[in-house]
C-alpha cells in the first residue's frame, strides 16, 4: 500500500495540471461556479454496506498528501448505488462548495472515482473546483502482460506495475509464467518444474533458478485484487513447453535443434494427467475465472510428430488427418480439462481453427498480418482480446536510432491511436470484443532498466485507448500533458524514453543474445 501511495503523491504534485488533463481523460465533463476545500481531520462518509475500505484508504491516501488546510466543513461522500445510469466500473464525481460525492454501482467504480478526485486534490493543494464528472471505460478488458520465462523481474518490480496500472484505471494483469527458458511457478506436486524447469532464463542457461513460490503468488494476487486488477496465469502449451519437458522428459513431444522438447506429448495420457494435475494448483492460486494456455506456434518444434510411429498411429486411429488436427485434439482436450475447473480457456489466435465452443475458450488475436483470423473468430462466435503485435508488442522498437527489438516499429502515436483502423472489421460483433492488451515479451528484455524504457511512455498512451472514448481522444492533448508523468517517472527512479529528447535518454542495451540487430 506504501508504494502506491508514494506513487500517488508523486504523480498528483507534478506541475500544474488542469482537470482534462486527467489520465485517462473522463467521458464527460463539466465545470462549475466555486470550490470545495479538503484538508486534515477531513469528513469522510460512506454509504452502502458493499463500499469495502473505500475510505480508510482515501483517508490513509490523504494524509500522505500533507495537506495544509487543519480543517474543512465539507464532506467527502463515497456512495454505492444499484441505479441505472452508472455503468460497471464507471463513477460519477459531483464536486460542489459544501460536498464532493463519488458515486458508482460498483466497489471497482469507487475506486476510480476516488483517483479522479485525489486527482484534482493534488493539482488545487486541498481545494477542488466544483465540477461534474460522469466516466466510465471504452472496454471491459485493460490487459497488461508481462512475459517471466524469458527473463525474471520478481515480486517488488511486479507489485510496482501493479500499482501504475491501478492508478492507470488498467485492470488485467496477464501473468506469461512458463515458456521455453523457465518455469516459473511452484508446483508442490511436481518439485522439479523448478528445481530444473526454472533454471536458466533467455541469454543465460544456467542463471540461477528463479520462480514464484505458491506464497508470493498469493501475496501478488491479493495486492492486484486490492487495486481492483485480475490477475490472468498462462500455462504455455502444447508448444513453448521446453523448461516442463526439461524437468520431465517423459511427457516431452519431441523438437529438434533449438527446438528440442518444445512440445508436450500430444498423445500419451500422461500428459494429460501432468496438465490436470498442475492446473489443479494454479486454480488454488488465481481466483480469475480464466487460464491462458497459449496455443501458439506448435509447428516451431513439433518436428517428431511427424516421425514417431506412435504419433502417427495415433494420428491415423483418430481420425485426425495430419498434425495440424493433432494440435487441434489438443488443444480440445484442454479446454475441457480447464472447464472441468469451473475455467474459461483464453488462447492465442491459433485456437481459432481447433474447432472449440466458443463456451469454453476466449481469443487472443496477436497476428495484426493475420486479419482474417481475427474476423473468424468473431464469426464463429469467440468472444475476443486484440493484443496485435502492431501496435500491441512492447518489445517492437519505438525510435528511428534503436538497434534492439523487433523488425518494426510500434510508435507512441500508433498505440495511442489504437484500436481505430480495426472497429471496421470488429463492426455488428462490438459485444464480442472483450477489449484490448498491451504485450510486453522479454527476449530481449534482460533487467529492470530496459522493461521500463520499453514500457513506458507507451503503457500512459495504452491507459487511454483503453479507458476513454474516441470523442475525447486527442493525440496532440495527450503530448501536451505527458511531461508531467515523465516526471513522475523520474521521481520514481524509472528510466524511459523520453520522445520529445530522444537522446536524453540513450537506449538500453542488454546482455548476450538480447544484443542484435531489430531483426534477431
Amino acid at each position: 500500500m506504501r508504494s502506491v501511495l508514494c506513487f500517488l503523491a508523486i504523480w498528483l504534485s507534478s506541475g500544474i495540471w488542469a482537470q482534462s488533463d486527467l489520465v485517462p481523460t473522463p467521458t464527460d465533463f463539466v465545470r462549475r461556479e466555486g470550490a470545495f476545500v479538503i484538508g486534515k481531520g477531513q469528513t469522510i462518509l460512506v454509504e452502502g454496506t458493499s463500499a469495502g475500505q473505500v475510505d480508510e484508504i482515501f483517508r490513509k491516501q490523504l494524509d500522505d498528501m500533507k495537506l495544509s488546510q487543519s480543517n474543512s466543513e465539507g464532506v467527502v461522500i463515497f456512495q454505492l448505488l444499484s441505479e441505472v445510469g452508472i455503468f460497471s466500473e464507471g463513477y460519477i464525481l459531483d464536486v460542489k462548495s459544501d460536498t464532493a460525492k463519488i458515486m458508482a454501482s460498483t466497489e471497482a467504480g469507487l475506486f476510480y472515482g476516488k483517483e479522479a478526485l485525489l486527482q484534482l486534490i493534488r493539482v488545487g493543494k486541498g481545494r477542488v473546483g466544483a465540477c461534474r464528472i460522469q466516466d466510465s471505460p471504452r472496454f471491459a478488458w485493460r490487459g497488461f502482460m508481462l512475459d517471466e520465462s524469458r527473463h525474471f523481474f520478481g515480486k517488488e518490480k511486479v507489485m510496482q506495475y501493479l500499482d501504475i496500472m491501478a492508478s492507470l484505471h488498467l485492470n488485467i494483469f496477464h501473468w506469461h509464467l512458463t515458456d521455453e527458458p523457465g518455469w516459473r511457478i511452484e508446483i508442490k506436486r511436481y518439485p522439479d518444474l523448478t528445481k530444473i524447469g526454472a533454471v536458466g532464463n533467455w541469454h543465460d542457461a544456467d542463471a540461477s533458478a528463479a520462480f514464484y513460490t505458491q506464497e508470493d503468488i498469493k501475496d501478488i494476487v491479493s495486492y492486484a485484487a486490492e487495486r481492483h486488477i485480475m490477475v490472468i496465469p498462462e500455462i504455455d502449451m502444447p508448444g513453448h513447453a521446453t523448461s516442463a519437458c526439461r524437468a520431465y522428459p517423459e511427457i516431452s513431444g519431441g523438437g529438434e535443434g533449438r527446438w528440442k522438447g518444445f512440445t508436450f506429448h500430444p498423445c500419451k495420457e500422461e500428459t494429460f494427467e501432468f496438465i490436470s494435475n498442475v492446473l489443479d494448483e494454479v486454480v488454488d492460486l488465481f481466483p480469475a475465472p480464466y487460464i491462458h494456455i497459449g496455443g501458439d506456434e506448435v509447428h516451431y518444434g513439433n518436428q517428431n510428430w511427424f516421425t514417431d510411429s506412435d504419433i502417427q498411429q495415433f494420428i491415423k486411429e483418430n481420425h485426425l488427418v495430419n498434425e495440424t488436427g493433432l494440435e487441434h485434439y489438443f488443444i480440445r482436450r484442454v479446454a475441457d480439462i480447464v472447464a472441468s475447473k469451473g475455467k474459461k480457456m483464453i488462447g492465442w489466435d491459433e485456437i481459432v481453427d481447433a474447432d472449440v465452443s466458443p463456451e469454453k475458450a476466449v481469443v487472443m488475436w496477436w497476428r495484426h498480418d493475420r486479419k482474417y483470423q481475427l474476423v473468424k473468430a468473431l464469426e464463429r462466435g469467440y468472444q475476443v482480446i486484440l493484443t496485435p503485435r502492431l501496435p500491441m508488442y512492447g518489445d517492437f522498437v519505438q525510435y528511428p536510432t534503436h538497434q534492439i527489438g523487433r523488425l518494426e516499429y510500434n510508435l507512441l502515436e500508433d498505440v495511442y491511436r489504437f484500436p481505430e483502423s480495426l472497429m471496421n472489421l470488429v463492426q455488428g460483433y462490438e459485444k464480442q470484443l472483450l477489449g484490448i492488451q498491451y504485450s510486453m515479451w522479454t527476449e530481449r528484455i534482460a533487467d529492470n532498466k530496459r522493461l521500463d524504457f520499453m514500457t513506458f511512455p507507451r503503457l500512459f498512451a495504452f491507459a487511454e485507448a483503453a479507458w476513454s472514448p474516441t470523442n475525447v481522444k486527442y493525440y496532440g492533448r495527450f503530448m501536451k500533458k505527458l511531461p508531467s508523468y515523465l516526471n513522475v517517472l523520474d521521481q520514481l527512479g524509472i528510466y524511459y524514453f523520453n520522445p520529445f529528447n530522444p537522446s536524453a535518454t540513450p537506449e538500453p542495451i542488454g546482455p548476450d543474445k538480447q544484443d542484435v540487430l531489430k531483426n534477431g
